[in-house]
């Protein structure tokens, strides 16, 4: 008889955890990091830009999801906050004509309750929508495009 196969792992969490201040190369020539304070990111041109997680600009007592974009015709660099819950899945950005891009999740140590997403497009997306889910696939925020 074989042997019994080994316990399955846990699936790995779908958010990566990172210190305070680490800057996380987003791609593309952007970059994103968080404080305790809140999201902050640069592009190719190097202007440092913040988005606040405390200052009472998202009510973290609901589950929610901010969006910020910049691009031009190569594509564009999405980014936004999530907040309310400390069971974020997935972020999705869907297109004109339903294509899907998944973001990434960033948050900081001891799950604050809010978090940093972030995805690329390409040329000629246009608007999107955002969405995000809980980790058993229940959709708790969005925002239309």
């Amino acid at each position: 008889t074989p042997p019994p196969s080994p316990p399955r792992a846990p699936d790995p969490s779908p958010v990566r955890v990172v210190a305070p201040g680490e800057r996380v190369d987003a791609g593309q020539g952007y970059t994103v990091w968080l404080t305790e304070e809140g999201k902050h990111w640069n592009g190719p041109e190097e202007y440092e830009n913040f988005r606040s997680a405390v200052d009472g600009n998202v009510d973290a007592s609901a589950p929610g999801v901010s969006h910020q974009s910049e691009g031009g015709p190569a594509g564009a660099f999405h980014s936004g906050l999530y907040y309310g819950t400390r069971t974020a899945g997935r972020v999705e950005l869907t297109a004109p004509g339903g294509r899907t891009v998944l973001a990434t999740l960033l948050e900081l140590p001891g799950r604050p309750g809010w978090g940093v997403w972030y995805a690329h497009t390409g040329p000629g997306v246009g608007e999107t929508a955002v969405t995000l889910y809980d980790r058993a696939g229940k959709r708790l925020a969005d925002l239309p495009g």
